[in-house]
């Protein structure tokens, strides 16, 4: 090996090293300007309202009066507990609409994937076209819907809405057209399995990642949703965790005569994002397993 190809390897290895510092820079700024938010939410969270506005170590750090569990305390007696109520309604819409539109949105994917029927070109095509429309958009038109149905200021008015997924459709078709063997399916039928059995013993356990994906994603959107229970609810009993401390904030707003709750605000923010990540930490292994479950050599 001669001394000039030594010195084009050493070159090459400088510039691989110097693009792995690069990178790892530029995702330890993502990390900090991702996770900042979360640590102001953090803090806040255990300030009273002298604290928030003026602490004796800024805004992004602990007061000396570390007021988290006085703060949930008073969450669990302002209003009536009016908190726990609006925290309850957000697992009912969130679990209730996730659970709803992950099983419509599994069907839908695999009938578009894996079945030829007339017009099926034409309605994912409808379904594409869906996924164009901002949800905010359809707010109205669904609250004059609900209307003539008589069920807004119900649950049914937040939960039925959220059964349908444009995206979740087109997540699990793409993932059954890529993942899921038409060989499989095909053997499955062979043995005499009919099309239920098949799709549940034999095509349900290969979409495990992008089922849990799809559920997630409708979760976290239904637990965020705010625009539309806005509109469509007046109960404050039914209020999700999003519109009651958004009218928590309206009334801490409206000046020195009103009562200022900022302290429940930060507490009852922190407390309600606890689930979402508990889920992402539980769920996450079943992103990866089973990518490569079932695969064939065609």
């Amino acid at each position: 090996m001669n001394e000039q190809t030594v010195n084009r390897r050493a070159d090459a290895g400088h510039q691989i090293r110097s693009t792995h510092k690069l990178a790892s820079l530029l995702l330890f700024i993502c990390c900090v300007y991702f996770l900042f938010p979360v640590w102001w939410l953090l803090v806040a969270a255990t300030k009273t309202n002298a604290g928030l506005f003026a602490g004796a170590h800024g805004p992004i750090w602990f007061d000396n009066n570390f007021a988290l569990w006085s703060n949930i305390k008073q969450l669990t007696t302002y209003e009536g507990g009016i908190y726990w109520r609006w925290l309850l309604n957000s697992f009912l819409y969130a679990i209730g609409g996730g659970i709803g539109a992950t099983t419509i949105s599994v069907m839908a994917g695999y009938g578009f994937a894996k079945f030829r029927f007339h017009g099926r070109k034409l309605y994912f095509n409808t379904v594409l076209g869906a996924l164009m429309i901002p949800t905010t958009a359809l707010v109205i038109p669904t609250f004059i819907l609900m209307s003539q149905f008589g069920i807004t200021d119900t649950i049914w008015a937040v939960l039925l809405p959220s059964l349908l997924s444009p995206f979740g459709t087109y997540l699990m078709r793409i993932y059954c057209m890529g993942s899921l063997p038409d060989e499989m399916m095909e053997a499955a039928r062979v043995d005499g399995a009919g099309e239920l059995r098949t799709f549940v013993q034999v095509s349900l356990p290969i979409m495990t990642p992008a089922i849990t994906t799809v559920f997630l994603l409708s979760v976290v959107g239904c637990w965020n949703n705010f625009f539309l229970p806005s509109v469509v609810l007046s109960d404050t009993k039914l209020f999700p965790i999003t519109v009651g401390l958004t009218q928590w904030q309206v009334k801490s707003n409206a000046g020195a005569g009103s009562e200022q709750v900022w302290n429940l605000i930060t507490s009852g923010a922190l407390l309600s994002v606890i689930p979402l990540v508990l889920a992402f930490l539980f769920l996450q292994r079943y992103w990866v397993g089973g990518l490569t479950a079932g695969s064939v050599k065609a």
